[in-house]
């Protein structure tokens, strides 16, 4: 049941990305290529104005939760580092009940936009806005699970010590290493010798 839970997220990750890589291709495609008819062939096609920024909206909400997954997320450490391990687990504990609360308020906004959202329709392509706005049902109530599932790891004791700090500094993973292998040089050269 475990392995089948782990690749039901593992999917649903996949999945996401997958819908970021179109949204990105949609962006690009549509702009690029109405550039080009504007320039070259002076003329254009009316949804590249829509096309963009309805993907660009779901790109945006998309990796809002895979950001959380991943903790890619930006942030400040630098009190929380200096914390000891009781005081980052409340920190952290408090930062996940905060996300869950703004997630929860984003999906309660949502549910009371709804009637408004669905009966909009876009300028150009005429669809119901609720499907370039509906995406954030998705993103709060994933936002709200992780958050949950986090909570409840942390009462459980399964969080472990890296998770606590959730800043994950560009080309800092690979200066961690170093530092490992570096305080780890000393004692390897007390063994050989």
């Amino acid at each position: 049941m475990n392995q089948l839970l782990k690749l039901a997220i593992a999917t649903f990750y996949r999945l996401l990305e997958i819908v970021m890589v179109l949204c990105m291709v949609i962006m690009l495609v549509t702009v690029f290529g109405n550039v080009v008819l504007r320039l070259g062939f002076n003329t254009g096609f009316d949804l590249s104005d829509e096309l963009p920024r309805f993907a660009f909206v779901w790109l945006t909400f998309l990796g809002a939760i895979v950001g959380l997954y991943r903790r890619a997320h930006l942030g400040v450490d630098i009190v929380v580092r200096a914390l000891p391990l009781l005081g980052r687990k409340m920190c952290w504990g408090i930062s996940q009940a905060i996300m869950l609360v703004c997630s929860l308020y984003m999906l309660y906004g949502t549910w009371l936009q709804h009637d408004i959202i669905a009966g909009n329709s876009s300028p150009v392509a005429q669809i119901s806005t609720l499907w370039v706005y509906g995406v954030s049902y998705v993103t709060s109530t994933a936002i709200a699970i992780i958050c949950i599932a986090n909570l409840v790891r942390l009462v459980m004791g399964h969080v472990a010590e890296d998770e606590l700090i959730d800043v994950n500094e560009e080309g800092m993973s690979e200066i961690h290493d170093i530092e490992h292998e570096l305080a780890d040089q000393p004692s390897r050269k007390g063994t050989a010798s």
